[in-house]
């Protein structure tokens, strides 16, 4: 089976379970497990910031984020393929009780004219209060694409201008940081929350860690409980978070480097009727409406496992995972089609 369905399939390597057995552990709702707070710690100072929370999942961090940057009848501006709208299950509405401004942005980003355009007036008390920003990097719905930093930094200016909030879901901005060799503090610097994820390039079973200063992340081990997540021993699972960052970061430049051999070759098949730019390991890619069918069945022969994204969008993903040889095999098979 080559699985490309989404860069979540891994499984620990071997080294990574071995980490996870030794790690020392404690009651995390007491704040005495060792190895979580380890991680934190190191994630923390990473981003230049005073403070970091694990959380199980990713959409858990970005929902305790927007919680902590607004109040219920309050409105964020996000684009419209943003993951906080598209795939949290409408959480932002159920749980804090706010609305999403969409912005008509490029592969999933905007610009600062676009934010500065979206703010609701503060004083004309019929539409929501603009009070939060977030952006996705990489962007998922976008193909792996890479925000610009200068552009993030005129976005930050019209936070600061309008005091807003200005939050990062970094799901993937792991493979950013490797693509465009950035430095982690610089993101730390721009942004009053990131969330971070370790289950999808880096490898893990499970996690995602949100990052921020005191004055946020006072409020958060809060929120984290409110919305379930207060855990015990978690330290097993913190333990390959720490592996990973050690061991599985900069070879993210690997998956990068098929996902673009993959777009390579799907370029040359006359089927194939548009391919999103590939910068990270995500590869979103269109096949001509008379010949889904075949495109499919092809696959589905040879046990490989990709997204539909609907709308006619099919989805790649390369991983931990996906060895050199499901590399050879998938480019064989795709030629021959």
């Amino acid at each position: 089976m080559i699985d490309l369905r989404s860069d979540t399939v891994t499984k620990p390597t071997k080294a990574m379970l071995d980490a996870m057995m030794r790690a020392n552990v404690g009651d995390d709702v007491y704040k005495e497990d060792e190895t979580v707070n380890a991680l934190e710690n190191k994630i923390a100072s990473m981003f230049g910031k005073s403070s970091a929370l694990f959380f199980p999942t990713g959409t858990m961090a970005n929902q305790a984020a927007i919680k902590l940057h607004t109040n219920p009848g309050e409105q964020v501006i996000c684009d419209k393929y943003a993951h906080i709208y598209n795939y949290e299950g409408g959480g932002m509405s159920f749980n804090s009780g706010v609305s999403a401004k969409l912005l008509d942005g490029d592969r999933g980003m905007f610009t600062a004219k676009q934010v500065e355009d979206a703010i609701n007036p503060p004083d004309f008390y019929h539409s929501p209060l603009t009070t939060l920003v977030e952006l996705e990097n990489t962007t998922n719905k976008g193909g792996g694409a890479c925000w610009d930093l200068e552009t993030i930094s005129e976005i930050k200016a019209v936070c600061s201008k309008h005091n807003l909030g200005f939050h990062l879901d970094g799901a993937r901005l792991w493979n950013a940081l490797v693509a465009k060799q950035e430095d982690a503090k610089v993101y730390g610097k721009m942004f009053d929350t990131i969330s971070v994820c370790l289950s999808k390039g880096l490898g893990c079973p499970i996690g995602s860690v949100l990052i921020g200063d005191d004055n946020f992340m006072q409020h958060a081990i809060r929120i984290r409980k409110v919305l379930g997540g207060g855990m015990r021993q978690v330290g097993y699972l913190a333990a390959a978070g720490i592996y990973a960052l050690d061991n599985h970061l900069d070879r993210l430049a690997e998956d990068h480097t098929k996902a673009k051999e993959i777009g390579e070759v799907l370029q040359t098949l006359s089927i194939v009727k548009t391919i999103e730019p590939i910068e990270t390991n995500i590869v979103i890619f269109q096949v001509e409406p008379s010949e889904n069918e075949r495109f499919a069945s092809t696959l589905k022969d040879n046990n490989i496992l990709i997204s539909d994204m609907g709308s006619g969008k099919l989805r790649m993903v390369t991983h931990l995972d996906y060895t050199n040889t499901m590399h050879d095999k998938l480019l064989s098979i795709l030629k021959a089609i």
